[in-house]
């Protein structure tokens, strides 16, 4: 029996297991020995209606304050103390994770999120394109243990408006 008839899975799935081992094969790293002081990662983010019905149904947060569709009509203004619709505000955080690794380079050993401190500047509207920007501030080691601390900012692609800061800690086994 092969190894891809113990699960089912897609043939984009296979696909990508296999480039994810063939990457560990390759030379892969702890995520301590991957990330340098300064090391800075961002990606562009349209947080559409879509995204964020998906994310207020998946934490039950059903707020009208983010209600920027309607059925049958979709694309609404919407309405909040704010004026339009606005993005449930920590739905940028679970965008971090994937602007803060590299995963053009495998890493072997797995990494744990030990501690986040977020600060919501300013709401989001719905319907814009933020940039989350990632940046490796400080590697230390506490009680034996290897950290590396990220600060993240979310800011409007337009017009550079601060919305969301972070600070993040990884630790690195």
């Amino acid at each position: 029996m092969s190894t891809d008839q113990l699960r089912p899975m897609s043939p984009v799935q296979i696909a990508q297991t296999r480039d994810f081992i063939n990457g560990l094969e390759a030379g892969a790293a702890t995520y301590w020995d991957m990330v340098e002081i300064g090391d800075e990662l961002s990606r562009e983010l349209t947080i559409s209606p879509e995204l964020v019905i998906l994310y207020a149904d998946g934490v039950e947060d059903f707020n009208p304050w983010y209600e920027g569709w309607r059925m049958n009509s979709w694309t609404i203004p919407g309405e909040s103390p704010f004026g339009g619709a606005i993005v449930p505000p920590l739905l940028v955080s679970h965008f971090v994770l994937s602007v803060q690794f590299d995963h053009t380079r495998p890493f072997a050993i797995g990494s744990i999120h030990t501690n986040h401190d977020s600060e919501i500047v300013a709401p989001i509207p719905v319907g814009a394109t933020v940039r989350i920007t990632t940046r490796a501030t400080e590697k230390y080691v506490k009680r034996e243990r290897r950290y590396v601390r990220h600060s993240v900012t979310v800011e409007d692609v337009a017009n550079g408006t601060l919305y969301f800061r972070e600070t993040r800690d990884i630790l690195s086994l």
